[in-house]
Parts: C-alpha cells; structure tokens; sequence
C-alpha cells in the first residue's frame, strides 16, 4: 500500500551550530539545500505533491563549509561489529585517513573487538590509529580492529568515551551494530553530552533499509562465482549430478538473487521471502533432471525455514539460530531419488566464510573510501544518531532510528525476483 502523506521523518539531528571554518580548501563544498529526492514504490510522490507537501528527501552527504568540532581539540573513536565483511579495513583506513589529511584530526581509536573494546570488563586496550598504523590494511580481509557480537553496558560505553573524550564514534555495523549505536545516542542524550554517532552499514545480507547498497555485497557476489561455477562443473561431470550451493542472507536473500544473476548456470534459487514445498521443489528437479541430467542450486540459509526443525537458541546479538536448510536440501533430495531408484549425485559447498573473510573489490574498495570520507564529513560537521547511506547514485544522511525500523527484503512481485525468475527458468511459484 503507497503512503499518500509524508510520514517518513528523514530528519538529521545535530549537537549544534556550526561555526568553525573548514579546514578543507579546493573542494565543492555541500550546501544544506542540498537533497535527493526519496521515491520508492511505498512512497505515492506525486499524492504529496498534489496535497501541497513537500516529498521525502535524505540530506547530501558530504564537506560542509562550517563545521562544529575544533579539530585540534577533537578525538574520535572507531568500532567494527558483527560478522567480517569485506572492505571493513578499507572503511577504517578511509576514516583515519579524511580525519587526519582533511581535517588535521591526530587522535584517533580504534576500539578492539566491537562495543566490548568500549567496557573496561573486557580488557581490551584500544588501538591509535594513524596514517602509518593503516597504510595498508585496505589490501587485507577482516577487520584490524577485530569484532565481536551482542549488546555491552551503554552507559559503560558512554563512560569511557566521556574518560576519553571522545567526541565522535565511528561505528561499522549492521542492524544490530545500528541498534546498539542508536542506544548509546540515548544515553549520550539523557546525559547532555556533545558526542557524535556516525554509522556505516555493513552487512553482506544487503538488507538495511533506506540504503541502495551496502559495502562487501558487491564483493560477496562477486566471490560466490568461484563456488557456483565448481557446482557447475561438477554436475555436468556426471549423469544426473546436482550441485547444491549455500549462501548467506538470514532474513534477505539478496546475495542468494544476485549470485543467480550473476551466474547464468543456476537452476533454482531459493531465498527467505519466497515460500516453497519440499516436495514440490523435488517434482521440479526430477523433471529438470529427467530433461537436462544436471541442475544447480543456490540457496539463502534463512530460506525455507518453516520445514527445518525449529530451535529457541540465539547467538550473541539475540538472533534465532537458523535450522541448516543446506543440510535439510541435501538429505532431501538424496532421500527423495533413492526412494524414486534415481541413481544421482549431489555435491554441496557453504562457502559462507571464504566468502565474508576477502579483501573488497576494487568497486567495493571504491564505495567504503567515500562512505568513510562522507561519515567523517558528517561527523565533523556535529551531525550525529545517523548513517552514511546511498540513493539514486549520491551518499546520503539517514537517520539510525529509521533504518532500524525495518528490514529491506526481496518484494516477490517486484522485478528483482522476476528476472530471476527468468533466468533460471524454475517455476513461478514451488508451492
């Protein structure tokens, strides 16, 4: 259903005036008049027009002429959460880097392991991060910072960026990481204080809302052809054979759908959002084998779990552990065609974690640069309680509290699936 009136706050907040300089010179600076235009298929522009107000817009990111932190006075912290994604190193390395050489920023830290490296419990002694310190890192996987998983103390957190005088955390996440970071906005709130909160999403799921793209999906996509061409490979190689590919996205298939795209041999793509029967998934590859002799499947891991055994387990950051729907396919379908007399031959691959653990692209080590440059633009200027994102091909200003209000997921009547759809060639609907 289109929302016909504006009731989407894209509302930025900030710690308050800005009246130093910028220090940057040469550049195009951004005025605050500066939007792009937010126009979604949940959004009836033209309805709003009509109704004389204004459509929804995200604030331009990038270099004001006026900032609100001195910065020789400034320190600011850095913290990655989660699971590893590739370009995490190129994101911090972006971050020294504009702080240092666009704003003359010489104390930056970087807080080991997640929000833990932010409580004293743990133990952690944060890393100073400079020029030197991150020269190379972007050519590296994983995190330098390393990362960790589950809520810490908020008011723990705040306290040591208080002792520290930390004045803007950086922090490199996904929903959770985003959630905790609009937790510590509360608390920095409650207390009066003047510390900024600057997010970058991070996750290969690609399933943050309000954001085009997030960085690492590209890559993940990317990466995902090694294993789908070998399930390729070895389903030609024998009659009957049947290559079985899992990919990561819990609740979003979008790597799971793109990987589909991005290598024509795939001949099923299951995903989270799109139900499907097991033995109506098992009639369709009977007759794809029984027609072709071999068949390629990729499967999201949050897919078809309504027919795995279901647990009340949760990992560290509060998410149901998912039901293994790779495992649950393989016995299946082998189960299925020893019971037909079907002789078959079904090779599985979970690359998930050589996948994650990468250096970026050079697409992706492009995006992370100007989404770090962009979160030190927006931090410097006393921005906070928002995340660098991208829309209609520019970065933009979004705020934490929306982007947590919900999951971007595939729409199954949308043209993403259909074009998958269509390059498979599985049946419309496996129900």
């Amino acid at each position: 259903m289109m929302m016909t009136k504006h009731d989407l706050d894209l509302t930025i907040e900030g710690l308050g005036e800005c009246r130093i300089p910028s220090p940057m010179t040469g550049i195009k600076f951004v005025s605050e008049e500066e939007n792009v235009l937010f126009h979604s298929n949940l959004v009836d522009v033209e309805a709003i027009q009509r109704a004389g107000k204004a459509p929804p817009q995200f604030e331009i990111a990038g270099p004001r002429e006026k900032i609100y932190f001195d910065p020789s006075k400034l320190k600011c912290g850095i913290v990655t959460c989660g699971g590893l994604c590739p370009g995490l190193n190129d994101v911090i390395r972006a971050i020294v880097m504009s702080l240092f050489y666009h704003y003359g920023v010489k104390t930056v830290f970087g807080f080991r392991f997640g929000y833990e490296g932010l409580t004293h419990k743990h133990g952690h002694t944060p890393l100073e991060l400079n020029p030197d310190v991150v020269d190379d890192i972007h050519k590296w996987g994983g995190s330098i910072l390393g990362t960790s998983r589950g809520p810490q103390d908020v008011a723990e957190m705040v306290d040591t960026m208080e002792r520290m005088n930390v004045g803007i955390l950086f922090t490199i996440g996904g929903d959770g990481t985003l959630r905790g970071a609009r937790a510590i906005v509360e608390e920095i709130r409650r207390r009066a204080s003047k510390i900024g909160v600057i997010g970058i999403p991070k996750t290969i799921d690609n399933d943050i809302s309000y954001v085009e793209q997030s960085f690492g999906f590209d890559t993940a996509v990317g990466e995902s052809r090694t294993a789908i061409f070998s399930a390729h490979t070895e389903a030609l190689g024998v009659r009957n054979g049947i290559g079985l590919v899992k990919l990561m996205g819990r609740y979003s298939g979008f790597l799971a759908a793109y990987a589909s795209l991005a290598n024509n041999d795939v001949n099923f793509c299951l995903v989270p959002e799109v139900r499907f029967d097991i033995d109506v998934f098992l009639e369709a590859l009977r007759k794809r084998l029984e027609a072709r002799h071999h068949a390629v499947i990729v499967v999201g891991e949050g897919a078809g779990q309504d027919l795995v055994p279901k647990t009340e387990e949760r990992d560290a950051s509060g998410n149901r552990l998912l039901g293994d729907i790779g495992v649950f396919l393989r016995d299946n379908i082998i189960a299925h065609f020893k019971k037909l007399g079907v002789e078959v031959h079904l090779k599985y691959i979970d690359p998930s974690y050589t996948i994650r653990s990468v250096p970026a692209n050079p697409r992706d080590s492009a995006y992370c640069l100007l989404l770090g440059h962009n979160a030190v633009h927006a931090g410097m200027t006393g921005r906070t309680n928002m995340l660098v994102g991208y829309w209609k091909h520019r970065y933009t200003h979004v705020p934490i509290t929306l982007t947590v209000s919900k999951r971007k997921q595939i729409d199954p009547e949308d043209r993403l699936w259909s074009n998958v759809i269509s390059c498979t060639g599985q049946p419309r609907t496996l129900i």
